[in-house]
């Protein structure tokens, strides 16, 4: 049994970070940094990718359980990846957060419509996030493993 978190003054929230790994989506070094530092203090093991492109490679490799992701990205946006996250076997089960910086509710439906999981505006609160990670993955369970392939040079 893993050991109970707090989260503030919310107080203890059982351990759904254990052994549960979260792939944190954003260009701003500086929030995605500051989003892996705090989810692996909740317990997580967290992976971080600056870009879409970035993600999908990442994404290819390792079975995630949950992706926190930005919206407003260069290149192709966060709704983009989620509609993608959504069309592959492989990743159509894992949950996705989007944040994003606009908060209108055009951009919320349009994201959800996509196929997200939660929808989060900045700013927020770390606590919330890491209670929305929490409730996301509580609703979803564990998912099975998925044989994958890879292959290494010439076959």
């Amino acid at each position: 049994m893993s050991e109970a978190r707090t989260h503030g003054r919310s107080g203890p929230v059982a351990g759904a970070g254990a052994g549960r790994h979260l792939l944190v989506v954003d260009d701003d070094d500086r929030i995605r940094e500051l989003l892996k530092e705090f989810l692996a203090r909740e317990g997580y093991r967290v992976t971080g990718a600056a870009h879409a492109a970035a993600a999908r490679r990442l994404m290819e490799l390792i079975e995630f359980d949950l992706v926190v992701l930005d919206v407003m990205m260069p290149g192709e946006s966060g709704f983009d990846l989620t509609t993608w996250v959504r069309s592959k076997a492989e990743t159509s089960k894992t949950p996705v957060l989007l944040l994003t910086a606009r908060g209108d509710p055009d951009d919320r439906i349009e994201g959800l419509s996509r196929g997200a999981d939660d929808y989060m505006s900045k700013p927020f609160d770390p606590r919330e996030l890491a209670l929305r990670v929490d409730a996301i993955l509580r609703r979803t369970g564990g998912k099975p493993l998925t044989p994958r392939e890879i292959k290494l040079g010439p076959a």
